[in-house]
């Protein structure tokens, strides 16, 4: 997937006109005509080399896309290494054309997300926010209530501050009870539902129930997992993209 962005035109603008003031500069300062002749040849040349570059090109790192992937182990390749976890796959697969920072942490909750969140989402300002947050509350059995609030809270503020929210659900084991399970597996779909959001309903789909894709703790894939992870994430993801890769260029 390869795209450009477009150049400020009026940075453009403005280095052509400084080149014609050198342009015309040089020829009154030279003297003779070969002198005059070798003037005009460099800045004729600067003038072409100018004019063919293209209109978009990609640009630096601070004009490009934003993604923050806000999560807990899932995302933060616990197990395996570093550069075999999904989020740098996914950058991997965005090939330049947009930051990803992950901000995940082993173990984190929904309230330890919510406490670290709004600094996060001011010093990144993301276009878009990958929420992954969950599996530890229910993995305790916390009330999916408290839960519902601490995701609502990091919703909101990515919408207040201009980013669009991919909600990334999970399931817990069916030992919780599945009064609680359902409680739980439902927070993620009210949210999606109440605030107009995209959804991964389950970011372990086709993973969960494969022994050769867990670890051996029966929580956490493996490294031959994360590729799927990527796949499960990638079709709700793309869209979003594609949209800001839209406004970006307006």
């Amino acid at each position: 997937m390869k795209r450009g962005f477009p150049l400020a035109i009026q940075k453009q603008a403005i280095q052509k006109r400084a080149i014609q003031k050198l342009f015309i500069q040089t020829l009154a300062l030279q003297r003779g005509r070969s002198a005059a002749r070798r003037g005009v040849f460099s800045a004729v040349i600067l003038i072409i080399c100018l004019g063919a570059a293209p209109l978009y090109a990609n640009t630096s790192e601070e004009h490009l896309p934003t993604l923050l992937v806000m999560g807990d182990s899932l995302s933060a390749a616990y197990g395996i290494e570093q550069e075999q976890g999904w989020v740098t796959l996914l950058a991997e697969r965005l090939d330049g054309e947009a930051q990803v920072v992950n901000a995940s942490i082993s173990g984190e909750t929904t309230s330890g997300g919510a406490q670290r969140f709004t600094d996060i989402i001011g010093q990144r300002e993301p276009d878009i926010v990958l929420l992954e947050l969950g599996g530890n509350d229910g993995l305790r059995g916390l009330p999916p209530a408290q839960m519902r609030a601490n995701l609502a809270t990091m919703i909101e503020q990515s919408q207040q501050a201009g980013a669009e929210v991919l909600l990334l659900g999970i399931d817990i084991p069916p030992n919780y009870g599945q009064a609680y399970r359902d409680a739980f597996t439902g927070v993620y779909h009210s949210l999606a539902e109440e605030y107009d959001l995209s959804l991964v309903p389950f970011l372990l789909e086709d993973i969960a129930l494969n022994q050769q894709l867990m670890q051996s703790d029966g929580i956490h894939p493996t490294a031959e997992a994360q590729p799927i992870i990527l796949d499960n994430v990638w079709p709700a993801l793309e869209p979003m993209l594609e949209d800001t890769y839209q406004a970006s260029s307006q």
